[in-house]
């Protein structure tokens, strides 16, 4: 009984080691796997003009052969970038202003594209960053903090009503900082950090397990506080 356990405990210590080694490359794969599959259900349709016997299995009747969901993917790439390479000339801009005009007017869909493209702008690379700094919030209940990243550092019309300086702050979920909550909070309960946002991001993905590295040296970026205003007078 005593020899059985302790080839039990080796054999578990041997998996949880292997695990250990291999589960990282598993979700990798898993993930790469998801966004395929996810993105090929859009960059599929770019190969309308062919035939379905060609591209499909069972004849046309199954799903697409992989290699021509790679070829659609490969299409899609190009189509953006050529998208890009046009949106710098002044015949490509107007044609992004005709199509917006068209999106727009459609019923329902304007509603969508609208608030898709003010997101997409606000996390342009061609911008600067929609977070701006890393920041410790008590949150959601005192002696517990939260991390959270600065969206907005002054919300006027909240600091007037209010009478102090309001910032927008986001608080994302893990293992998804897509996700979250949009807090207005005053900029004095905020205690600032001097990791960076690509840092606080690859930390909430992690689910704390990667901590950045702490230096006290680095210098913290400064908020620009402007002048507390008084409450706006109600009526």
């Amino acid at each position: 009984m005593l020899n059985f356990r302790e080839q039990f405990l080796h054999w578990r210590s041997n998996f949880l080691a292997g695990l250990a080694v291999v589960l990282p490359a598993i979700i990798s794969v898993a993930i790469v796997r998801w966004l395929f599959g996810t993105v090929s259900n859009v960059t599929d349709l770019l190969l309308f003009f062919l035939p379905r016997a060609w591209t499909h299995a069972r004849n046309g009747e199954g799903e697409m052969y992989w290699y021509w969901s790679l070829l659609a993917l490969l299409l899609g790439i190009l189509l953006v970038t050529l998208a890009g390479r046009a949106a710098r000339n002044y015949l490509g801009r107007k044609l992004i202003q005709l199509m917006d005009e068209l999106m727009s007017r459609v019923p329902l869909l304007n509603k969508i594209y609208g608030v898709v493209k003010q997101v997409n702008e606000a996390f342009s690379t061609s911008k600067k960053s929609a977070f701006k700094q890393v920041v410790l919030l008590e949150y959601p209940r005192a002696g517990s903090y939260s991390i959270g990243f600065i969206t907005s550092d002054d919300y006027a019309e909240a600091s007037a009503r209010l009478g102090q300086h309001m910032v927008g702050i986001f608080i994302p979920t893990t293992p998804n900082p897509t996700s979250g909550f949009l807090l207005v909070v005053p900029a004095h309960q905020l205690v600032r950090l001097n990791m960076s946002v690509a840092e606080g991001i690859k930390y909430i993905i992690s689910l704390g397990a990667v901590t950045p590295e702490y230096r006290p040296d680095r210098e913290l970026p400064a908020l620009d506080l402007p002048p507390t205003k008084s409450p706006a007078p109600t009526a």
